[in-house]
């Protein structure tokens, strides 16, 4: 299937884009932290899911994936915050470049973009994308995975 390798070069693109700091805002994330009162020092790398109301692969993301992130190895080395396509945005992030797509999931350490995936493959090739995306930032070995 064509589809996984589409998402694999939108993450590698990614990373060869010149950085930007967006404006700061708030959003609110499936744990319920402010992301403008997230603790880089204690849990420096984080999963930013940017949404839009209405979008059905957004949708599909928090009925098949959201429930268990929190739990998964991923989650737990990623803890999720999820803000709107069009802001507030957390205070202090730096993005290569402002996501368009939705859902994109951005991989951040210390606030600034390491990697992103843009677009919900489904349920079979998401934890495997988010497990390359945290193995090719140096930040996940690829040991036993735990979705709760």
């Amino acid at each position: 299937m064509r589809r996984p390798v589409l998402y694999l070069a939108a993450v590698v693109a990614a990373l060869s884009a010149a950085p930007a700091t967006l404006p700061g805002g708030m959003a609110v994330s499936a744990s319920g932290v402010e992301p403008d009162e997230v603790d880089w020092t204690s849990a420096p790398v984080r999963l930013l899911m940017v949404e839009a109301p209405g979008c059905i692969y957004c949708e599909a993301w928090q009925r098949e994936i959201g429930p268990g992130y929190p739990k998964s190895t991923e989650g737990k080395t990623a803890p999720l915050l999820v803000t709107d396509l069009d802001g507030p945005w957390p205070d202090g992030i730096a993005l290569q470049r402002r996501p368009t797509i939705t859902p994109t999931f951005i991989l951040l350490d210390q606030g600034k973009e390491v990697s992103r995936l843009e677009g919900y493959p489904g349920d079979r090739f998401f934890y495997p994308l988010i497990e390359q995306m945290l193995t090719a930032a140096g930040l996940h070995s690829a040991e036993g995975r735990d979705e709760g």
